[in-house]
C-alpha cells in the first residue's frame, strides 16, 4: 500500500496521507493541550480548527472497549468510549493520549475510525472492536496508522499485569526496559490486535512518547496535557457514496 508521511521538525505535527482520500494527523507538544472533551477551552478548540477546519468529534476515554458510531460531524460527545467510527465524509474523529497507543483507520469504502489503545483497552479488545464496527458500516479492507506511544524500553511493567496482558495478547508483548526490567511492548500489542482483526498496519510512527520531548508523556513527565490523533476524509473515497 502506498502511503505518504510528512515528518517535520520537533515543533510540527505528524501527518499521514493514506489511499482513498483519508488523512491522519498527530499533534505535537507545540500544538498545545488538545484537552479531553467536556473541558471548556476556546483556545484548544481554535487550535484544533487551525489543524483541521471542521468539528473534531471526541468521546470520554475510559480504557475500555466501547465503540461509538458517529453519524454526522459534531464536537465532543456526551459518551464514554475509546473508539469512534463513521461513514460520514465530513467528520473528523479524534482520540487523545500521552503514552497510550492512538490508532487511525480507514477503508476504500470511505469508512474511518480511531481507537485509544492503552494496555487495558487492548486486553479488552478495543482494536478488534473498532475494526468490526467499521466492517458493520461496510468497510472491507482496513488500513491503520499507529501513532507515537510509549515503547518497551521506557515501559516498566509489573509481573502480574504483564502475565495477565500476555495471556490475552500473546507472548510477543513481553519485553524488557533499557534497564532490564520487565516491560510491555505496546506497539507489538497493537500489531497483534490488528492482525487478529484482519487489518493491515500501513504506517507505524515509530516514536516513543517517553524518550523525547516531542509528545506528551504521563509516565515520563506526569504530563496532564494530551496530544491528539485525528482522522478525516480529505476527498470522497473510491467506492463511497460521495465517489459514485
Amino acid at each position: 500500500m502506498a502511503t505518504s508521511v510528512a515528518r517535520h521538525a520537533v515543533s510540527q505535527p505528524l501527518t499521514v496521507a493514506l489511499p482513498w482520500g483519508a488523512r491522519v494527523l498527530v499533534t505535537s507538544r507545540a500544538d498545545g493541550d488538545l484537552r479531553p472533551p467536556g473541558v471548556p477551552d476556546d483556545a484548544a478548540e481554535a487550535r484544533r480548527r487551525v489543524l483541521v477546519d471542521r468539528p473534531w468529534t471526541f468521546a470520554r476515554q475510559v480504557h475500555g472497549a466501547r465503540v461509538v458510531v458517529v453519524g454526522a460531524p459534531s464536537g465532543p460527545l456526551d459518551a464514554e468510549a475509546d473508539a469512534l467510527v463513521t461513514a460520514s465524509p465530513d467528520a473528523c474523529l479524534a482520540v487523545l493520549g500521552a503514552d497510550c497507543a492512538l490508532v487511525g483507520l480507514a477503508s476504500p469504502e470511505g469508512i474511518t475510525g480511531v481507537a485509544h489503545a492503552g494496555w487495558r483497552g487492548l486486553v479488552a479488545g478495543i482494536v478488534e472492536a473498532t475494526v468490526a464496527a467499521m466492517r458493520s458500516l461496510g468497510a472491507g479492507r482496513v488500513a491503520a496508522v499507529l501513532g507515537p506511544c510509549i515503547h518497551p524500553e521506557c515501559y516498566r511493567f509489573g509481573e502480574a499485569d504483564l502475565d495477565a496482558a500476555a495471556a490475552v495478547l500473546g507472548p510477543a508483548v513481553r519485553a524488557t526496559t533499557a534497564a532490564g526490567d520487565p516491560a510491555l511492548d505496546l506497539p507489538a500489542a497493537v500489531r497483534g490486535a490488528l492482525a487478529r482483526a484482519g487489518a493491515e498496519l500501513a504506517v507505524d510512527a515509530g516514536s516513543c512518547t517517553a524518550c523525547g520531548d516531542r509528545w506528551f508523556s504521563h509516565r515520563r513527565r506526569r504530563d496532564a496535557s494530551r496530544h491528539a490523533l485525528a482522522v478525516w476524509q480529505e476527498a470522497p473515497a473510491a467506492g463511497s457514496a460521495g465517489g459514485r
